[in-house]
């Protein structure tokens, strides 16, 4: 007997050309038009005979959404944390973290089960004023993002091979076409990719850790939380840039529509493995994102805030210093190509989120190409133009910058999400327990609350 179609994404009557007008299911406003990343909708099998196989078969979506976790953006502000306050930012990584990993399985939940990504969920469920006051939101989070990645690349490339920062932007432009060619090849190749990247990044890092020597004790006791956090301005202020720059609002989207390409069971039965499989994946992927934040500020309290070099908070600094500090030859190249692979990794997960987001919130039908060249535009831009204009010298502060206005756009992005997942309308069975629901919400009360801390902080500063 042949299987019916019940995904109403592809039934004539939510064909916008097939002349119906699409009914809205329970509890959304509009109904879905179209899949998410409908290129590679449901293009990776999933069926394994064993528990290990289908394993294997999930993972890949939480590795892309893990590279958002180890941007350029991330290295300046654990550099500054690091070489300024020594281990004491650790907890904020730590914190981090989890918050991530709960924020991304509610991501992955959300697209599993109702078949939309985060995007498409706001433009469905809120008014249309409101949908796009978040997209534009959305879209100046993904510029600020990409203002890390593609400085973080051209300073590496800078660093490496002594190319000039606006070439070297333009260089970060070419992923466009990198992401095109591998998601023609089919998406197990992007996955492939960006994970094989997080590799040389881990080994790189691995490299730095033997050789810096770090107090394992104080390392430890870097990971529990101190008052100082709150006391202490300029240090509340680095711990709010890796917030805003270990969870990112651009990766809830992200994640939301990429766990979609797997083609699992669309039954209750199937659904739910794919939750749990999701998860999983995200789980481990974070880990190690977790691994390599904390490297990054081990080495950099190990090596320049023992030494009495506080203030170093520019990437190039830290290149320049690392060697002699360390008396190991090499230890500054490889970590520029630590950071020449992760600045790559973030332009191309980050060209596929604005692709998304476009798509979700203005339900935009063009040529893959041309949407892509729009999105990364809309991000490459802004980059381009701040590096012309203040060239190598104030990157770490623009970098940091960055990460605060990443964390400041994250409310807008994490009240829906625990929102819709919280609705038992939008997500049957699958509506979050009440001690999820209360953690969720927790979640996004500290992260409100962290970015209400930051502008009081901020306007008394420019008042005083």
């Amino acid at each position: 007997m042949a299987a019916t179609n019940t995904d109403p994404t592809t039934s004539p009557e939510h064909d916008p050309g097939a002349g119906a007008q699409p009914t809205p299911e329970p509890g959304w406003r509009r109904a879905r038009l179209a899949p998410s990343l409908a290129e590679v909708h449901r293009s990776v099998d999933v069926n394994g005979a064993t528990w290990f196989r289908k394993m294997v078969a999930f993972a890949g979506p939480g590795y892309l959404v893990a590279v958002g976790y180890m941007d350029p953006g991330n290295w300046a502000t654990d550099l500054a944390g690091g070489s300024r306050f020594g281990y004491t930012l650790l907890s904020v990584i730590l914190l981090s973290n989890l918050m991530a990993v709960l924020l991304q399985g509610l991501a992955s939940k959300l697209g599993i089960v109702t078949g939309r990504d985060l995007a498409q969920a706001c433009r469905d469920h809120y008014a249309p004023p409101v949908a796009f006051g978040l997209w534009v939101l959305c879209e100046i989070a993904i510029a600020a993002c990409d203002l890390a990645e593609v400085i973080g690349t051209a300073i590496a490339l800078n660093l490496l091979f002594g190319i000039t920062l606006p070439v070297g932007i333009a260089i970060t432009a070419v992923d466009v076409l990198i992401v095109l060619y591998l998601q023609n090849k089919g998406f197990r190749m992007l996955e492939a990719l960006v994970i094989a990247l997080i590799a040389v990044v881990g080994g790189c890092f691995l490299f730095e850790l033997f050789i810096s020597k770090p107090d394992m004790g104080a390392v430890a006791r870097g990971f529990i939380p101190t008052a100082q956090l709150f006391t202490n301005p300029e240090m509340l202020y680095i711990a709010i840039g890796i917030l805003g720059a270990t969870v990112m609002p651009h990766n809830l989207y992200l994640h939301s529509s990429i766990v979609q390409t797997r083609k699992y069971e669309e039954t209750a039965e199937g659904k739910r493995e794919a939750v749990r499989f999701a998860f999983l994946d995200s789980t481990i992927a974070l880990s190690f994102a977790l691994f390599i934040n904390a490297a990054i500020l081990i080495v950099a309290a190990a090596t320049f805030h023992t030494s009495g070099n506080t203030e170093v908070a520019e990437i190039q600094d830290a290149y320049q210093l690392l060697t002699p500090l360390l008396g190991v030859a090499g230890a500054s190249a490889v970590f520029a190509l630590a950071l020449l692979a992760s600045g790559q990794n973030s332009t191309l997960t980050g060209t596929l989120a604005g692709q998304i987001v476009m798509e979700g919130f203005l339900n935009l039908r063009i040529r893959p190409w041309l949407r892509r060249l729009i999105t990364r535009a809309i991000a490459i831009v802004p980059a381009a133009i701040v590096a012309v204009l203040y060239g190598e010298s104030g990157t770490a502060k623009l970098l940091i910058f960055s990460q605060v206005i990443l964390s400041l756009q994250l409310s807008f992005a994490v009240f829906p999400l625990v929102r819709f997942t919280s609705d038992r309308e939008k997500m049957g069975e699958f509506v979050n327990s009440i001690g999820l629901r209360v953690a969720a919400y927790v979640v996004a009360g500290v992260i409100a609350t962290l970015n209400i801390w930051l502008l009081f902080q901020t306007i008394r500063g420019w008042i005083a």
